[in-house]
């Protein structure tokens, strides 16, 4: 069984009641954020030991106080700070998948350190991505289910890795590791698929390696491919959901945040 909610064994099931019952006694729990849905992600990230998921929870609470997320919620990035992250470090997300999922594209090769942090920090760039982690789940997600008529709680990732050399990897490296501590640790199992696009040669080397070291669910969701990915991404999203620089229809500026999210309703 899949460990999500409508896809449970028995054995899940008990889990689950266990674990409910264990953070309700929390002095830290909420009804609204810790809902049956939020407690099978910590529990399938830790194969249904309650103990270890209660563990990871608690460890996710304790950093949200301390990283004061409830505050970063509530906070306006500056307009012009955008400006110049999305010009040295493009990322953004982009419609939704064949599966309802938004589409998360981040472009590696364009990064520029030194014209990225004078704009702002390594601080504030992990701050911004907090502010995108809680908006999938208050705003992006919820669009995702009521649009394609199903629960959605994992994104589709596209990493384009044109251009990018060692340099690129050794500037961003310290981010690189805090960021992919944030997403496996408190924001776990929201991971749909990720592909990795123009990866060198070295990279799909060194991954064939790597892959056996990691869980084989995690390494079934990642798909490495070099030049020629269009086919296998459109396999994935619709052509006129995928922008037009990685093979798609859509000419929707990257930057406008389109998807089921940020749709105007039809005035009554």
């Amino acid at each position: 069984m899949s460990g999500t909610l409508e896809d449970l064994s028995a054995e899940q099931k008990q889990g689950l009641n266990q674990f409910r019952e264990t953070i309700k006694s929390k002095e830290y729990f909420n009804e609204k954020r810790h809902d049956d849905r939020c407690l099978l992600r910590f529990l399938r990230a830790r194969k249904f030991d309650v103990a270890k998921a209660e563990e990871m929870l608690d460890a996710a609470e304790k950093w949200r106080k301390e990283f004061n997320v409830d505050a970063i919620k509530e906070s306006e990035f500056d307009q012009k700070e955008l400006e110049i992250i999305n010009k040295y470090y493009p990322k953004f997300y982009y419609k939704t998948d064949k599966d309802g999922r938004p589409v998360y594209i981040e472009r590696l090769g364009y990064l520029n350190v030194p014209e990225l942090y004078k704009a702002t920090t390594a601080e504030r760039m992990l701050k911004h991505l907090v502010y995108e982690y809680e908006k999938c789940f208050d705003s992006r997600f919820p669009a995702c289910s009521k649009a394609s008529g199903k629960h959605i709680e994992t994104s589709c990732t596209i990493l384009d890795m044109h251009n990018v050399g060692i340099k690129s990897f050794y500037d961003v490296k310290d981010y690189v590791a805090q960021a992919s501590n944030i997403g496996q640790n408190y924001y776990p199992e929201t991971m749909g698929k990720f592909y990795i696009i123009n990866a060198p040669f070295l990279f799909t080397t060194v991954w064939s390696v790597v892959k056996g070291w990691l869980d084989p669910v995690t390494v079934s969701k990642i798909v490495i491919l070099g030049k020629s990915y269009k086919d296998e991404l459109l396999k994935q999203i619709p052509a006129e959901n995928l922008p037009k620089d990685f093979g798609g229809k859509s000419e929707d500026n990257i930057f406008s945040d389109p998807g089921p999210w940020n749709v105007t309703p039809n005035p009554q």
